[in-house]
């Protein structure tokens, strides 16, 4: 969601932090792997494109917006629930990286919340198909 708008430098970085998420439990879902191909396809990327592990050393300057940081944000978190279980490993990823870009408790617990009741939407969805 929102990724068309991010610079190249945030796509590629992007793509990384999308990696750490889906690697960080030790499992690689299909169910994942599937939506980062469609990362790869809202960002005009080849879907051959490989996802490498990404530092978070100067993350926040690549993402300097809060616009650019709310967008990586919920995508990671829409990322996590993807194979049915936010993991702890993926929790601590993602609050670590919230409080680099300067996010509070609450305004991620706010964003997770979203994201819950936009994936039980997207199940229901699923479910008229």
């Amino acid at each position: 969601m929102w990724l068309q708008s991010l610079t190249p430098k945030q796509r590629e970085a992007l793509l990384g932090l999308a990696h750490n998420v889906v690697v960080s439990d030790g499992l690689l879902d299909p169910n994942e792997e599937l939506m980062m191909d469609e990362f790869r396809r809202e960002m005009d990327l080849t879907l051959e494109t490989e996802a490498q592990y990404r530092e978070l050393d100067g993350i926040d300057g690549i993402f300097d917006t809060r616009r650019a940081r709310t967008i990586v944000l919920i995508n990671l978190l829409h990322l996590s629930y993807v194979d049915g279980a936010f993991e702890i490993e993926e929790e601590c990823f993602l609050r670590e990286l919230s409080q680099l870009f300067g996010v509070g408790d609450s305004e991620f617990l706010l964003m997770d919340n979203w994201v819950r009741r936009l994936v039980a939407l997207e199940k229901e969805a699923s479910s008229f198909m």
